[in-house]
C-alpha cells in the first residue's frame, strides 16, 4: 500500500469540496464597473498613474510597481476611470481603489508583448515580465511573485514546486485548474524552473484529487526533470513549509524562506498566470474563485474580472439564502468574514463562502486540554502565545516563537474553549511588529 506524504501535525477537516469539485469553471460577463483597491500585494501598493475621467484599455497599466516588493496593477476593464478614493476591501478596512466604468461593445486591449514559451529567455527577462504582469501569490498570500523568482544569489534552487494541495475546506479552484487547464500549470512550471534555475520540478496534488493527479501524471509522460507526487490529506498541507517537509523532508527555518532548502514554491493558479504572460501577453486581470456554501443554490467555480462586487458572484450563485449568513472570503480556516458586498474581488481572493452561524461556545477559559499543541503543525503552544497576547507580555510571546505562527488555524479548529486563539496570536505578532 502506498504511503502518501505528509508532515507533523495538522488536522483532518471534514472538506465539503463536493459541492463544487465536479463543477467545471464558469466565465462571469464582465461587470459594468469594477473596483481595484491598490493594495492587491504584499509590500508596498503600487503607485496610480491614471486620473478620473481618464479612458483606459483592457490590460492598461493603472498603477506601478513602487519598491522591490510591489505589484504593477492593471485594467481589468476596458472604459473610464470615474474615482479614485477609499472603497470597500475584503480584507480589512476601506483602501484607495481604482473604479472603472465598462464601455459596450468590443474591449480594446492593451496586452504585453508575447515571449513565446519563454525556454529561451533570460531569467531576468522571465522576472521583469512577471512583474509587468502584475502576478502575485494568488492562493491568497499576494506575494509578489517576481521577489520570489528571484532567490538570494547564495541559494541554489534545486526544486520548483507547483503547490496542488488545497487543503482549506470548501475551495476547488485548484483542483478544476489542474483538470481543465493541466498544459498551462506545466508550461508555468517550466517557466518557474528558467527563471529560478531549479533542476527539478514537482507537482504536488492532495490525495483527495485524484482524478487531477492522474490527468496531471499522464501530462508528465516522458518528462525527465518534472513529476507529480500525492500527498496525504490533512490541513494545513499546503502551507509552505509544511509542503516541503511532506515532499522532502526538509525543514525551513525559522524566519526563513523555501529557498534556504533549496525550493521555491508558486499556487496552480500563479503557474498558469505567467504561463499567459509569456505566452500569450497576458496580464493578470481576472481569476478563479470558488462560490459555495450548503445552502447556495448554484455554487461553482467562477472565473470572474478583478474588481467585480462580490455580490455579483453570489447573484450567479443564486443568490443568497434566507436568514442571518456569515460570508467569507477564502476559506473558513484562513478566510476573512466581510462586512459589505461591494468589496471586490481582488487577486488574492480565492473564494467566497456562505455559511449559517456556528451555535458553537467562544471564549471559555481555558481548560489545558493540550489539543492545541498536539495539532499545531509549527510546534508552538498556541494557548500560551494566545494568553501572552492577551496580557501584552511581547518579551513572553517572543520567547514563546509567536513569529514563527502561520495563521493556519488548527488549534482554534479543536480548542474545547472556543478561544479566538488565531486572533490573539494576530494582536501578538502586530504588538511585535510595532
Amino acid at each position: 500500500m502506498l504511503k502518501l506524504k505528509t508532515f507533523p501535525g495538522g488536522v483532518r477537516l471534514r472538506e465539503h469540496k463536493e459541492l463544487t469539485a465536479g463543477r467545471a469553471i464558469r466565465n462571469l460577463p464582465p461587470p459594468s464597473r469594477v473596483i481595484l483597491p491598490l493594495r492587491q500585494n504584499v509590500g508596498h501598493p503600487p503607485r496610480p498613474i491614471v486620473e478620473t475621467g481618464q479612458e483606459v484599455k483592457l490590460g492598461q497599466v493603472v498603477a506601478v510597481s513602487e519598491g522591490t516588493v510591489s505589484s504593477t496593477l492593471h485594467a481589468s476593464l476596458a472604459g473610464r476611470v470615474v474615482s479614485i478614493e477609499p472603497r470597500p476591501y475584503p480584507a480589512g478596512p476601506d483602501e484607495l481603489a481604482i473604479e472603472i466604468e465598462g464601455v459596450p461593445g468590443e474591449e480594446p486591449r492593451d496586452f504585453l508583448k508575447v515571449l513565446g514559451k519563454g525556454k529561451d529567455s533570460e531569467p531576468e527577462t522571465l522576472r521583469r515580465r512577471v512583474l509587468e504582469a502584475g502576478i502575485v501569490g494568488l492562493g491568497g498570500a499576494e506575494f509578489p511573485t517576481q521577489v520570489k523568482l528571484a532567490p538570494p544569489p547564495e541559494a541554489r534552487i534545486e526544486y520548483a514546486v507547483i503547490n496542488g494541495a488545497e487543503c482549506e475546506p470548501f475551495l476547488t479552484v485548484d483542483h478544476r485548474l489542474l483538470l481543465e487547464e493541466t498544459a498551462k500549470v506545466i508550461a508555468g512550471l517550466r517557466i518557474i524552473m528558467r527563471a529560478t534555475g531549479a533542476a527539478r520540478g514537482v507537482v504536488a496534488v492532495e490525495a483527495n484529487k485524484k482524478n487531477a493527479f492522474r490527468k496531471v501524471k499522464e501530462a508528465l509522460s516522458g518528462e525527465k526533470n518534472i513529476r507529480a507526487e500525492l500527498l496525504k490529506v490533512k490541513y494545513p498541507q499546503g502551507a509552505e513549509k509544511q509542503l516541503l517537509f511532506s515532499l522532502f523532508g526538509r525543514r525551513v527555518p525559522a524566519g526563513g524562506l523555501p529557498s534556504a532548502v533549496g525550493c521555491v514554491v508558486q499556487n496552480v493558479q500563479t503557474a498558469i498566470a505567467i504561463a499567459e504572460a509569456v505566452g500569450e501577453g497576458k496580464p493578470l486581470i481576472e481569476r478563479v474563485v470558488t462560490v459555495t456554501g450548503p445552502d447556495l443554490k448554484a455554487p461553482g467555480n467562477l472565473r470572474v474580472r478583478l474588481g467585480t462586487p462580490l455580490k455579483d458572484l453570489l447573484a450567479a450563485a443564486g443568490g443568497l439564502p434566507e436568514g442571518p449568513v456569515e460570508i467569507i472570503a477564502g476559506g473558513p480556516m484562513m478566510g476573512i468574514a466581510q462586512c459589505s458586498l461591494e468589496a471586490p474581488v481582488i487577486k488574492g481572493t480565492s473564494g467566497l463562502l456562505v455559511l449559517k452561524p456556528s451555535a458553537r461556545p467562544r471564549n471559555l477559559p481555558c481548560i489545558r486540554c493540550g489539543k492545541c499543541l498536539q495539532v499545531c503543525p509549527m510546534g508552538l503552544s498556541p494557548s500560551d502565545l494566545a494568553t501572552a497576547a492577551e496580557k501584552g507580555d511581547k518579551e513572553l510571546f517572543r520567547k514563546l516563537g509567536g513569529d514563527n505562527c502561520i495563521e493556519c488555524g488548527c488549534c482554534a479548529y479543536v480548542c474545547s474553549a472556543g478561544r479566538d486563539l488565531v486572533q490573539l496570536i494576530q494582536l501578538g505578532k502586530a504588538a511585535l511588529k510595532n
